[in-house]
């Protein structure tokens, strides 16, 4: 037991020592001295550090040794339980920034998708009104390619009914087959007359 007091209270080991001094000398030098974690609030020493004197008595010496494991024993369970209730407390910070974000996501999602909800909305609303303005288009080139039809129709039934009428008239002066020789006859005799 004596052996392990030593081990703990004695001094650097050669290649710790130089393992410190190398990270001393080979640190990297800047302006400001303050550490980076000068958010972090540390305990103070321990007070049972460096506070063995070997007593005369072996008794005595195992007392106070079992005095000091039991002193370190319940300083380790209440920084074992600072450090849980620490970390309970960053796990539960970090779970409500992990909520956050991910309400934040959700809510951003939904503005996309509302955003591109609303803008095929738009364009199906711009595709109707181009679709009925083009159906408009159609239907005035059809209603005037049918009135043109209509006309150039009627147009050809007039020549139709023009022809039709002269060829009545025509017709009521035709000669029948039997009078035909006789008219031939005068036709020929009296040419001013057709």
């Amino acid at each position: 037991m004596a052996f392990r007091c030593r081990q703990v209270l004695r001094p650097y080991s050669p290649p710790t020592l130089l393992r410190h001094l190398l990270s001393q000398t080979l640190r990297p030098k800047s302006s400001s001295t303050t550490t980076p974690h000068h958010h972090h609030d540390f305990s103070s020493p321990a007070t049972f550090i460096g506070s063995w004197t070997t007593p005369s008595d072996p008794r005595e010496a195992e007392r106070r040794l079992w005095e000091l494991r039991r002193d370190y024993e319940k300083q380790v369970r209440e920084l074992r339980r600072e450090y849980f209730v620490e970390m309970e407390i960053q796990r539960e910070k970090k779970r409500r920034r992990d909520e956050a974000k991910r309400e934040a996501a959700r809510a951003a999602l939904e503005e996309r998708r509302a955003a591109k909800s609303a803008g095929v909305e738009a364009r199906a609303a711009e595709r109707l009104a181009l679709e009925e303005e083009l159906r408009k288009t159609l239907m005035k080139e059809r209603a005037k390619k049918l009135e043109y039809w209509r006309s150039k129709e009627q147009l050809r039934e007039q020549k139709t009914n023009g022809k039709k009428d002269l060829l009545q008239r025509q017709s009521s002066m035709w000669i029948d087959e039997n009078n035909m020789e006789k008219k031939i006859l005068e036709a020929l005799v009296d040419t001013i007359s057709l």
